[in-house]
């Protein structure tokens, strides 16, 4: 098992790499996810390491505000023994899932402090923060500013109750916190009142010309991000409000009684705290050379599509504003689904990393999610049978296979000798000249292309030694060197994989580089072992056993099935408050309920243009009970673009929608809408209501790409 805090060595490299990603909230555990994010930022960086480069990855837990503090008060502890007893949580969940952090630090830390401090009075000096009176909602009870998530109430347009934040879980409306019916505070159940408090805020709009630069130069944001926060850079961009006012778990603002820092205490100033802490444990890291204005370093940030316009524009903001280096980019990845759905504690899809880990080899999951992972925002479904027989097929049917239908002739026969002969020069050229196209691969980030390409080539070893039958030729004396060859070869074969392999893989891989008394470094692909002695195979990996895998569901069942009773008996409620429509016949038979229309000629439909779209934008239209204004682009670089109103949002939230792929009519004529232009047509499934599926075409197909 990798070890959390790993010693290592700096070496001169090519690069130097620095690496973050999202700092997990010390309230909850880590669940399946989170570590989508750490798993693939852990991909990444094992590549780099691999290669030789000087590669840290940092991270730290986000250990302030409200919610902290409420909960340590609620299990009479303090805030400090909270976010301890958290960090040892989620540094095990960490470390077992094989996320090998250089340092993982905390947000509530010395080294955090001195930034905040630092930063803001740098700012502050520049002219760049202000101050304002604002109007909140507040806890009369708990003399306590309430944020928006700890006010409830019934949604003002369908009255469904329980509803929390700004967005109505059952009707889909979007509301302000104040405007909820008979709004209560979560902390006390009082109402709240409205009081005005002085904020603190960052005035955003003074880098409008950097940061209209920086999103557009090439590398730094994906295409689809670069799009959209050149429409928030258009529409102009607001103050961010960085303070809380007490009672609050952080530091105080200087020279600012009662005000705490909010929000930038993750990012970018719990990286930069992070990596202060692991430059003072290790003084051979020197911090300026990788944050300093003039850095040559390369400074990396892994995060979800969620927070992209934070990490985007604030945080290269303020780093400009306070005299630090902004990162060379920022790389944003998709939701996960379970089962094609939003994880669900009721049906056992909200699984905990813990939980997974009880059950099922973490290296399936990596495996799993690298495999599905492109260097798009794509939202990436674990669906778990596929996720079986994936990792079944791949693993443990193609790539162990191979080791395990060689390696015992070589130890029983040969006394663990490999050839000094090459069998098939040929396939043994074709698989390690793939090295750089698969570096290639993960240098993008595109896990999933990589992972198809070893695939590929595993087939064709099994193939290899599939129509060579060493099983049959060791019975033959004649044919011992033979098979001494042939199986060499295989092994050969499998070493070069598991080379390819090994920052997804680094449990298996240690255990193979242990078989085989090889390292598996990066640069051994373009050679083979001959007249090599390897140690006597064990089985590697074993079958993923769907029992566990529906014991794991289950377990989640019992373990997250919600807070408390009272919670889940008040979810019950709010789900029988929602409107329902019954689309169980039409989803039953759905020819029955909607026949087949009348017959059409080939040239009727051929006029008919079907493209592939992607979805770079989606947003609620205000007053518009079933539409949802999508951005379209037709080409890879979102030059191309559509607007289209489509009658989906009582099936999607517009965040959801954000990086897929579906099929659109290209060639409709635009029809204008009360609420704008609509410039073609969203194919969907379905009867209507929450059952309604848009069209997703398979991995591989690309924007503007013609439906035939």
């Amino acid at each position: 098992m990798v070890r959390f805090c790993r010693a290592y060595h700096l070496l001169m490299s090519e690069r130097k790499i620095l690496v973050t990603s999202a700092l997990p909230y010390a309230n909850g555990p880590i669940h399946l996810g989170h570590l989508v994010e750490y798993i693939q930022t852990d991909i990444w960086t094992r590549f780099q390491k691999q290669r030789g480069n000087q590669c840290l990855y940092i991270c730290a837990d986000d250990t302030h505000g409200t919610p902290i503090m409420l909960r340590a008060d609620k299990e009479g502890i303090t805030p400090e023994q909270l976010i301890a007893n958290v960090e040892k949580e989620h540094r095990a969940d960490f470390d077992d899932f094989g996320v090998a952090f250089d340092n993982y630090h905390s947000t509530h830390s010395s080294e955090n402090q001195e930034f905040s401090s630092l930063i803001y009075t740098r700012l502050r000096d520049g002219g760049h923060i202000s101050k304002r009176t604002i109007t909140q909602a507040y806890d009369p009870v708990k003399n306590m500013f309430l944020p928006d998530r700890f006010i409830k109430g019934e949604c003002p347009k369908c009255g469904a109750k329980d509803q929390y934040g700004d967005n109505c879980e059952a009707c889909g409306a979007t509301y302000s916190p104040v405007e909820l019916k008979n709004a209560v505070s979560v902390v006390s159940g009082e109402k709240p009142i409205e009081k005005d408090s002085e904020h603190y805020f960052f005035d955003l709009g003074d880098f409008t010309e950097m940061l209209g630069e920086w999103t557009k130069a090439e590398g730094h944001l994906q295409s689809e991000v670069s799009n959209k926060m050149a429409e928030w850079l258009e529409n102009g961009l607001n103050q961010w409000d960085i303070s809380r006012d007490a009672p609050y778990f952080g530091f105080e603002i200087p020279n600012a009684a009662g005000k705490f820092f909010y929000v930038w205490l993750d990012a970018p100033i719990g990286y930069m705290g992070s990596f202060k802490n692991l430059c003072d444990k290790n003084p051979a890291i020197d911090f300026d050379s990788f944050w300093s204005e003039k850095s040559d370093a390369e400074l990396y940030h892994f995060i979800g599509k969620d927070i992209i316009y934070f990490h985007s524009l604030f945080w290269p903001a303020v780093l400009e504003g306070a005299g630090y280096r902004k990162p060379t980019s920022v790389y944003a990845h998709g939701f996960v689904t379970v089962n094609g759905a939003k994880m669900s504690k009721s049906k056992g899809t909200f699984i905990k990393g813990r939980t997974y880990l009880e059950h099922l080899n973490p290296e399936y999951l990596r495996y799993y999610y690298a495999a599905k992972l492109t260097n798009r925002i794509d939202d990436l479904d674990l669906n778990l049978e596929d996720f079986a027989q994936r990792v079944n097929s791949d693993l443990v049917g193609k790539v162990v296979n191979i080791a395990s239908r060689c390696a015992s002739f070589i130890t029983k026969r040969f006394d663990g000798m490999l050839s000094t002969n090459i069998d098939d020069q040929a396939l043994a050229d074709e698989v390690m000249n793939a090295g750089d196209s698969i570096a290639a691969h993960y240098e993008s980030r595109d896990f999933g292309r990589g992972m198809r390409e070893i695939m590929a080539l595993a087939d064709k070893v099994n193939e290899y030694i599939a129509v060579k039958e060493p099983w049959q030729l060791i019975k033959d004396e004649t044919k011992q060197q033979e098979v001494q060859d042939i199986c060499s070869l295989g092994i050969n074969m499998f070493r070069t994989l598991m080379i390819y392999l090994k920052p997804v893989l680094p449990v298996l891989a240690d255990s193979t580089a242990a078989f085989l008394n090889d390292e598996l470094m990066w640069e051994g692909h373009k050679t083979l072992l001959t007249n090599h002695k390897i140690n006597k195979f064990k089985a590697l990996l074993q079958r993923v056993d769907m029992d566990k895998v529906d014991a794991m569901t289950e377990a989640s069942k019992d373990s997250l099935a919600g807070t408390t009773p009272k919670e889940e008996k008040k979810k019950a409620k709010k789900v029988k408050t929602a409107k329902v429509v019954d689309n169980s016949a039409a989803l039953a038979n759905p020819l029955t309920a909607d026949p087949i229309s009348e017959e059409i000629q080939f040239d009727d439909f051929a006029k008919i243009d079907l493209r592939i779209a992607k979805i770079i934008n989606a947003e609620h239209v205000e007053k518009a009970d079933k539409l949802l204004k999508l951005t379209l682009a037709l080409d890879e670089e979102g030059a191309e673009t559509r607007q289209v109103f489509a009658g989906i949002k009582s099936a999607y939230q517009p965040i959801d929608l954000i990086g897929k792929h579906t099929v659109m009519v290209a060639n409709l004529a635009p029809r204008k809408m009360r609420f704008g232009m609509s410039e073609g047509m969203v194919l969907a499934a379905g009867p209507g209501g929450q059952d309604l599926w848009i069209l997703n075409p398979d991995d591989g197909a690309k924007p503007g790409m013609r439906v035939k």
